[in-house]
């Protein structure tokens, strides 16, 4: 069974963490790992910088630049991911954007997943039909999940096909913007997580873009399956450093 689905039979309410794989620091990607797992985070997704990251707010677009420029490259994510299932038995999920993946060999890039034991990705500019129709048996080959994005702005019709055709979670974000921190959800947001909630899907839903606090935390959870926090979790680690980690998790649950 995947990790992803063994995390959820465990978890009423899942915690995960993204963060930009070489950042702040170049070699930080294993360290940070190692002191999620340790606090108790249930699942981590792995930014692979991009140079034209277009879903992402300010906070992830700088970190990603970051990264870069310290030489963070695909090759080197995977180089520094070699044995981390060593130490870490949490679900990982890779999450980036297609040009990457494309350079490197769509399916060279799922066999290279699978032997170091990444569970899923994440693909916000992979439209779910291109997946469907050119993609979806590579990434059954290598035992790789696929999730993806939905809005408030998405048709229902367009979430029950995204359901149907989805495994690990769909990714719920919580509005319509790039991703950002967010001090409280108000009633449209409320609102919104009811409204999927009461479609009953059959895969599980976590909610991502605005999670800042514990606050944010309990409500996208209410109504889903678990919250994804990102920017807070970059702009924390920038202020307070990697082992400061334990701190901002213990913050939010």
């Amino acid at each position: 069974m995947n990790r992803i689905d063994q995390t959820f039979k465990k978890n009423e309410k899942l915690l995960s963490i993204y963060f930009s794989a070489g950042h702040p620091k170049l070699e930080d990607t294993l360290p940070i790992l190692v002191a999620l797992q340790d606090s108790g985070v249930d699942m981590v997704e792995i930014g692979l910088p991009f140079s034209d990251p277009l879903a992402d707010g300010p906070t992830i677009q700088k970190s990603s630049t970051c990264a870069l420029r310290n030489g963070m490259t695909t090759e080197k994510l995977f180089d520094q991911l070699e044995n981390i299932r060593d130490n870490i038995h949490i679900p990982l999920v890779l999450m980036g954007y297609f040009n990457p993946i494309m350079q490197y060999g769509i399916e060279r890039f799922c066999q290279k997943c699978q032997s170091i034991g990444i569970d899923g990705l994440i693909i916000p500019d992979l439209p779910i039909d291109l997946y469907h129709e050119y993609y979806k048996e590579v990434f059954d080959k290598y035992n790789l999940y696929s999730m993806f994005l939905i809005t408030p702005q998405t048709p229902e019709a367009r979430i029950h096909f995204i359901d149907s055709i989805s495994n690990g979670f769909i990714y719920m974000v919580s509005s319509a913007s790039v991703t950002g921190a967010q001090n409280t959800f108000g009633k449209i947001h409320e609102d919104y997580f009811k409204r999927i909630a009461n479609m009953k899907l059959s895969t599980p839903q976590i909610v991502g873009f605005g999670i800042s606090n514990a606050s944010t935390y309990q409500m996208a959870t209410k109504y889903s399956s678990g919250g994804i926090i990102g920017s807070a979790f970059i702009k924390f680690l920038e202020k307070s450093g990697v082992a400061a980690i334990p701190e901002f998790i213990k913050s939010i649950r």
